[in-house]
């Protein structure tokens, strides 16, 4: 999971271009993107979708956005696709593991429901929408073996707190923002779930966002949101790990296993030790999930 594109649930039109996108997740949203009288259409138009796109061989992974638990909408979500079996769930404005209880719940009836082993239904969050969510971020842990990956938010987290901008005259977030970026990253770790950087709104900017990928991947986001499908292939060059990275990582594999699995090894004139093998073995585990030859 590299690439996650939001699309309206309610226009087949961008539904179907989502489609041939290249992203690794189509995030069908039936929250921000839909007004609220057009809710009820976009839930048809999505299962409709669901339904047709899961008999495609080649097809990205296919998750819902639904709406938040505290709107009263997110159970008419979930009944009008879950008998689609989408591959996963976003939630949106989660406030703490929780919140990820009361979904796995859910969704667990919903499973049985239709006839679908349980636990097939994954689950994503955007984890710090709300000031007190940002309190909450180490409370995933445990929570649900359905949760696969955090990720954040910044406008709607700015409404709550009142800031006038999420960004500051160079384009970088401010220190609020920054804050809950990092939290959700360690959030994510913690939890054993998947790291993934929030969108970047100015879709006509490839270069600044190329730049922002390149920095959440360096800090340890694995993965980033897109508004765009042009956005897509910029983020997927970023997240997948190139030959020389791939070929350097299976180098300190197989070091440390021709070594019998010592604390530290001598690589190239230089002494690594257990992290260095950690981020190796994920850097690998990045290139197998993007369908690269990582051995």
């Amino acid at each position: 999971m590299r690439s996650l594109l939001f699309v309206p649930a309610d226009s087949e039109r961008k539904l179907a271009k989502g489609l041939e996108s290249g992203a690794d997740v189509l995030l069908i949203d039936l929250e921000d993107s839909v007004a609220l009288e057009a809710k009820a259409h976009a839930r048809t138009v999505a299962a409709g979708f669901l339904k047709e796109a899961r008999k495609q061989t080649e097809r990205p992974r296919l998750y819902v956005r639904v709406n938040a638990l505290d709107t009263g909408e997110t159970e008419a979500d979930l009944a009008a696709v879950m008998p689609m079996a989408p591959d996963g769930i976003m939630l949106p404005k989660s406030v703490a593991g929780r919140s990820v209880q009361q979904l796995d719940a859910r969704l667990a009836v919903h499973e049985a429901q239709n006839d679908r082993p349980d636990g097939e239904t994954r689950i994503l969050i955007v984890a710090t929408e709300t000031a007190a969510s940002v309190f909450n971020l180490g409370s995933y842990a445990g929570a649900s073996p359905r949760l696969e990956g955090l990720s954040w938010g910044a406008e709607d987290l700015s409404a709550d707190i009142g800031a006038r901008a999420t960004r500051d005259g160079s384009g970088g977030f401010t220190e609020p923002f920054r804050m809950a970026r990092n939290l959700c990253l360690f959030g994510a770790v913690a939890a054993g779930a998947i790291p993934i950087d929030t969108v970047y709104t100015n879709f006509r900017d490839t270069d600044g966002l190329r730049r922002e990928a390149e920095e959440a991947l360096r800090d340890g986001f694995t993965a980033k949101m897109a508004i765009h499908p042009a956005q897509v292939p910029v983020i997927n060059d970023v997240f997948t790990p190139s030959p020389d990275a791939i070929s350097d990582a299976r180098r300190i594999v197989d070091a440390f296993a021709a070594a019998g699995d010592p604390g530290v090894v001598g690589l190239d004139g230089e002494m690594l030790d257990r992290p260095h093998l950690r981020r190796a073995e994920k850097l690998l585990a990045r290139a197998r999930a993007a369908g690269l030859t990582a051995g």
